[in-house]
């Protein structure tokens, strides 16, 4: 079994949207760990309309490809538009950050995913939630990481804060 992170984000029915894949990952895959939920400003949106931002943990045996198909369904099935511009509002936005180990192209996806240190809205969430687990490619922790990142003017340029947030009962 692989340990899979994935990022979720969502800037239209955010509270539904987050809902809606929490309960589906939670319903198909075992062992899921979730972070705190993040307001983030949009980074490179022309529409101003902020995200709901967080990372999931969860193990599988799925292979990177299935893993990916099961996403894009999932983000399909709740309004994505295949044809929608890069940097347009959507419903619900899955990324594989990491799949174990696996680095390079697998499957057609690029792992780790490259956007882990290079965003506040994924490496925060990754930092609090595994900040002992270590970047398959440069073998630092995550909350190294995030410590490092957060020192940057980078880091300011992307505000985010932690926002209440419930699921299934219980505050994220």
């Amino acid at each position: 079994m692989a340990l899979v992170t994935v990022s979720i984000g969502s800037n239209i029915q955010r509270d539904h949207h987050v809902r809606v894949c929490l309960d589906a990952l939670a319903e198909r895959f075992d062992g899921l760990q979730i972070s705190r939920v993040f307001e983030s400003e949009p980074v490179g949106f022309e529409d101003g309309r902020n995200f709901y931002n967080l990372v999931a943990a969860f193990e599988t045996e799925l292979g990177v490809g299935a893993l990916q198909r099961w996403c894009k369904t999932l983000e399909y099935a709740n309004g994505r538009r295949k044809d929608s511009p890069k940097y347009s509002p959507r419903t619900l936005d899955i990324d594989l950050l990491t799949v174990g180990e696996a680095c390079g192209l697998v499957d057609g996806v690029d792992l780790p995913r490259d956007e882990i240190d290079k965003h506040a809205f994924v490496l925060r969430p990754l930092a609090e939630l595994l900040p002992d687990h270590r970047h398959p490619l440069n073998g630092q922790r995550y909350a190294t990481l995030w410590a490092r990142f957060a020192e940057r003017e980078q880091a300011r340029q992307q505000p985010l804060w932690p926002v209440d947030f419930v699921w299934q009962g219980q505050a994220l």
